[in-house]
């Protein structure tokens, strides 16, 4: 009897669940004890490290385009501005610190034939389809690639080095006729006229071939190779050929020359500030930088020269047709082994080097666009309201062969000036020449 009582116990009970549910009734959910997810985080941060390349040297530009890239594309850039006196430094120790920036911005002696060459860039190569290839100067991505193909840098702008004249001093001295002022352009034979009118009028030093030191060498470079013809590298840069004959010929031209001294206590920037004190006549240091702002170039020199008085020319040679020294600036992705920050910062490439925005990436620059145009957009008017840039856009065929991507640069440039010091304290050129060309080239490989 017991037991019947029980199963009828429990059949009420089931009768009277069953009821509730058929009146809406349900059990309670058991209490949620997991905890919420974090909010995701919807914008990714890259850095990006780099050198004063015009104005994106300077934080306030520089953070007015970052905040438009991350408006269109939900990245966020975090940028630290490097100088060049220690730059290198700071890099090296990041490097070896396994904390390199995700971008650097710079040129390609540094992003190909340094760190590239090294293994501690991206390859950039699937950025570029057959059409970039067309449209971007041929001397910019032939010094962005390596021999095997490997694009290290992304090219974006460019300029040509080139020389200055006082044109007040070389019309008082009647040597204004050997210029093409119109072309910026002028031979070696008007060069060597030109000193000889200025030296007679003058009497003193008109043009330093300064080598206290690197600064500014590219000057010296680019009237000694001009002069004849010469090469300061073989064409595929695996060995320097500064005893070429057109080259030896240069230097003795120079060195006999009355007017034309070798100074060992000058560096370019030291040759620029007696340009405008208006003590040299001509400046074999000169570029667009100095063009657009000649009164205020952080020489510190009390100037009696102004803008209006100096005429940027190129560096003399046979047929007036010479080989710029260039520079060329980009970026490159440090390989840090996050894939998701490599994407981004290849997108950060594309949007400023080729896209609509490429315009704005130049201009803060404050040089040349080394393409005309970039996905549809047209480029080749970006300066047509700057007549400064405009007319030294002229300079620009002239841009020569990039070979600061031979190896061993860095010993090669200290060769090449304690090379024009001894010179120019009258050692033999040839021999001379031959020495330090060795010493530079056993550095190639070293």
């Amino acid at each position: 009897m017991k037991k019947m009582k029980r199963i009828l116990a429990l059949t009420m009970a089931l009768v009277m669940v069953m009821a509730l549910a058929a009146c809406g009734g349900k059990d309670e959910p058991a209490p949620d004890t997991t905890t919420p997810d974090e909010p995701t985080e919807t914008t990714q941060e890259i850095t990006l490290w780099t050198y004063p390349i015009g104005n994106w040297g300077k934080e306030d530009v520089v953070n007015e385009l970052m905040a438009q890239f991350e408006a269109d594309t939900g990245i966020k850039v975090k940028v630290e501005y490097l100088a060049y006196a220690d730059g290198d430094d700071k890099v090296n120790s990041a490097i070896s610190a396994n904390g390199a920036p995700d971008l650097i911005m710079e040129g390609p002696e540094r992003l190909v034939a340094n760190w590239g060459a090294k293994g501690y860039m991206v390859d950039l190569a699937d950025l570029l389809d057959d059409t970039d290839k067309t449209e971007i100067n041929a001397a910019a991505l032939t010094a962005c690639t390596t021999a095997d193909g490997k694009v290290y840098e992304y090219p974006v702008v460019m300029t040509a080095h080139c020389m200055a004249i006082n044109k007040n001093a070389f019309e008082e001295a009647g040597a204004l006729q050997y210029v093409d002022l119109e072309n910026h352009t002028w031979t070696t034979d008007n060069f060597v006229k030109a000193v000889e009118a200025l030296y007679a009028h003058y009497g003193q030093t008109v043009g330093a071939v300064f080598c206290a030191g690197q600064g500014g060498d590219q000057g010296t470079r680019a009237l000694i190779n001009n002069l004849y013809g010469g090469t300061f590298t073989s064409a595929d840069h695996s060995a320097y050929t500064w005893n070429d004959p057109e080259n030896i010929q240069a230097l003795e031209l120079l060195k006999g020359m009355d007017g034309i001294e070798f100074d060992a206590s000058l560096q370019g920037g030291d040759e620029i500030v007696k340009f405008y004190q208006g003590i040299l006549k001509m400046a074999f240091c000169w570029n667009i930088a100095q063009q657009l702002d000649p009164n205020a170039a952080g020489t510190g020199a009390e100037k009696t020269i102004t803008g209006e008085d100096i005429a940027f020319m190129s560096f003399p040679s046979e047929t007036g047709e010479s080989k710029l020294c260039g520079g060329i600036w980009g970026f490159g992705i440090f390989d840090n082994g996050d894939a998701a920050k490599i994407e981004a910062a290849k997108t950060f490439i594309k949007y400023f080097c080729d896209s609509e925005h490429t315009a704005d990436a130049v201009k803060a620059a404050n040089y040349f666009a080394v393409r005309d145009t970039a996905e549809g957009t047209d480029l080749s008017g970006i300066w047509a309201d700057n007549a400064i840039m405009a007319e030294y856009n002229k300079l620009m065929p002239y841009l020569g062969d990039y070979y600061q991507v031979t190896g061993g640069w860095a010993q090669a440039r200290t060769s090449w000036w304690n090379m024009l010091q001894d010179i120019g304290e009258g050692a033999d050129i040839a021999s001379t020449v031959d020495t330090f060309m060795a010493e530079a080239n056993a550095a190639i490989n070293g």
